[in-house]
């Protein structure tokens, strides 16, 4: 039995969500590019919704989240976010 792979996002989506991941927080930075140097093939769509999510936050709960500092909450408690979180959290 054959695993099927996740949908990936194209070159284009993926350039556009790479610079919207840039955040002035260099701690942040670190850990997101991180995550992008791990996935060298590209970002499955379930993946680039997840960093969509954590982007809309500011740098500082960011910082917490990634830090584990705190857990996500509210509408930002999905599946997708948790498993970008469980790959950007060093």
């Amino acid at each position: 039995m054959t695993e099927v792979a996740a949908p990936m996002i194209d070159e284009r989506a993926l350039s556009k969500l790479r610079w919207r991941c840039r955040r002035g927080l260099l701690e942040n930075d670190l850990l997101i590019e991180r995550f992008f140097n791990r996935h060298p093939e590209g970002v499955s769509v379930s993946h680039a919704d997840g960093l969509t999510t954590l982007m809309d936050l500011s740098d500082n709960d960011l910082l917490d989240l990634l830090l584990r500092r705190k857990e996500p909450s509210g509408e930002i408690d999905t599946a997708e976010v948790r498993e970008v979180l469980a790959e950007l959290r060093p």
